[in-house]
């Protein structure tokens, strides 16, 4: 197996963290992107915000996977914040692109960050690679985080765009944050539970960027199981697993007075159905396909 370099952005998070694991445990070298401090023999400085890159850095470099970006839900949507949002990603994108067109010995391919957010919400919609940009806030923070790998793209990078759906460990995300409600018998369903839950195991989060990285794939990849559910469904399938009750639904004005109403509706009273086109035609094989093996796997796992 060859040994390549790969250089990762957001690396301290849930999948730049379990992404770096397993690259290393393949025998890749792998350098992370630090704010902190000067580069070393594993880490590239760069500072996003104020247009700073230290781009020889990544000369001979094989490949770039860019995850940074600051979190969706870690703080209510102030104006302030959305464009927190906004420009984490756009910038630190735009200057990551940019820095690898500069060179001529650099990578030559970029795995992007993005999201199935950019297809926007509907109930009775189904949404591949093809399928249009939605409206909302999310969707056009994606188009945007998207068209900001361009520098890269015309020069001759291949550019592939993960976007995500929602990634499922118990280590962290959206999982991590519902296992002790479901653990006590109280977990339920989200408003009306008919919401669509597009989501993948970790486990193939880190596996496709790993086949990606290798396989001939540009433009937009949805990072996403072959079977969704809805969120009724995955209130049950959890509560099933956990051999705990799923009787306690949650009314929205709750989540709403505590996140705000728009945060809280893009976060979990509102949803899309996301298949994985690209990612199976080009070959790719998915560890979990269905919902109840990916929670069994990951949930009898030591914490």
């Amino acid at each position: 197996m060859t040994s390549r370099t790969i250089a990762i952005t957001g690396a301290s998070g849930l999948i730049g963290t379990a992404l770096a694991n397993h690259l290393t445990a393949r025998g890749d070298r792998v350098l992370k992107f630090t704010r902190t401090g000067r580069s070393s023999d594993t880490t590239i400085a760069w500072n996003p915000a104020s247009g700073q890159i230290d781009g020889t850095r990544l000369s001979g470099v094989d490949a770039v996977v860019h995850l940074a970006g600051a979190g969706i839900g870690d703080k209510r949507w102030t104006a302030e914040y959305k464009r927190e949002i906004l420009e984490s990603r756009t910038k630190s994108t735009a200057l990551l692109a940019q820095a690898m067109a500069d060179l001529s010995d650099g990578p030559k391919i970029l795995l992007s960050g993005s999201a199935i957010g950019i297809y926007g919400a509907s109930e009775t919609l189904t949404f591949d690679e093809q399928s249009q940009n939605g409206s909302t806030f999310l969707a056009d923070v994606c188009q945007q985080w998207e068209a900001a790998t361009d520098p890269a793209s015309k020069v001759g990078i291949r550019v592939a765009h993960l976007r995500t759906g929602i990634v499922l460990s118990p280590a962290g995300g959206a999982l991590a944050k519902l296992l002790p409600l479901f653990k006590i018998g109280a977990g339920g369903k989200m408003g009306t539970g008919k919401q669509w839950q597009s989501w993948i195991s970790i486990d193939d989060e880190i596996a496709a960027i790993d086949f990606l990285l290798s396989a001939n794939v540009t433009g937009a990849v949805n990072l996403t199981a072959p079977q969704p559910v809805t969120q009724g469904e995955f209130t049950k399938v959890l509560a099933k697993v956990l051999h705990r009750p799923s009787f306690m639904p949650v009314p929205s004005f709750g989540p709403k007075l505590l996140l705000g109403g728009e945060l809280a509706d893009a976060l979990l009273f509102t949803g899309q159905k996301v298949l994985p086109r690209i990612l199976q035609g080009a070959g790719y094989s998915f560890i979990h396909s269905d919902l109840e093996s990916a929670l069994r796997s990951l949930l009898q796992r030591p914490s």
